[in-house]
């Protein structure tokens, strides 16, 4: 009985070998998917987590996604422009709620009617010794860099840590901490459920910056970066 071959499989007869070397494209047109974002592997719903979060960030609930954006923008005017101090509008918020779910759960028993019994607000051990592991290492990863930089064991390093502080330091200095919450909240809505609809033209785009910025890197770092001593302290023969 006659069977179809591959071309993309591996054989070793002539004419695979042939049909693979005439028309190159079949074989690597699976294999070869060009850039993507940050190397991902993934679909951007599995890299945010799945669930119910990761239908609220790419809309798959619009109206979940909608209302963040909305209170998003009410807190933030009440914070820029209300003259409030953040602590006066937490409080406040707060006392509107319990004084809420107070008088409606003792209206609701004084007109003996149900009410929707609220969910237990409990962290499981499980998840926060998770979150500490997680975060023990991450202190301790920044706790070995700013040591080798106190002592001058990296040179390199306390460059790019310098420069990335100055940076922040500018941004810090245009825009209040406030209007920064805001926008990464706006933007961590926005930009995924955009990427995921418009993942191949922004993934083309972004491989042909990724070479000029690459060029350009490698041009500072053989000028300037590797130019730089690891150690300002140079040992001494005894």
């Amino acid at each position: 009985m006659d069977s179809l071959q591959d071309p993309c499989n591996l054989e070793s007869s002539g004419d695979a070998r042939r049909d693979r070397i005439l028309d190159p494209g079949t074989c690597s047109s699976s294999s070869n998917t060009g850039y993507r974002l940050f190397d991902r592997q993934r679909t951007i719903h599995q890299i945010i987590g799945g669930g119910k979060a990761a239908d609220v960030i790419l809309w798959k609930q619009q109206h979940v996604s909608c209302g963040i954006i909305i209170v998003a923008t009410v807190a933030w005017l009440l914070f820029e422009y209300s003259g409030l101090s953040f602590l006066s509008i937490c409080s406040d918020v707060f006392l509107i709620l319990i004084v809420y779910q107070f008088l409606r759960a003792n209206y609701a028993a004084f007109v003996n009617k149900q009410v929707r019994p609220l969910p237990e607000l409990e962290l499981s051990e499980e998840l926060v010794n998770s979150a500490a592991a997680s975060f023990r290492v991450k202190i301790n990863h920044m706790l070995l860099m700013a040591h080798d930089i106190t002592l001058g064991k990296d040179f390199r390093l306390f460059f790019k840590v310098v420069a990335c502080l100055w940076l922040l330091s500018v941004v810090g200095g245009l825009f209040s901490f406030f209007t920064l919450a805001y926008i990464g909240t706006i933007v961590s809505i926005t930009i995924p459920a955009l990427y995921s609809r418009y993942d191949e033209h922004v993934d083309r785009y972004a491989g042909f910056l990724h070479q000029k910025f690459s060029k350009h890197y490698r041009t500072v770092d053989e000028n300037v970066i590797s130019r730089l001593p690891r150690s300002l302290s140079k040992d001494k023969d005894t």
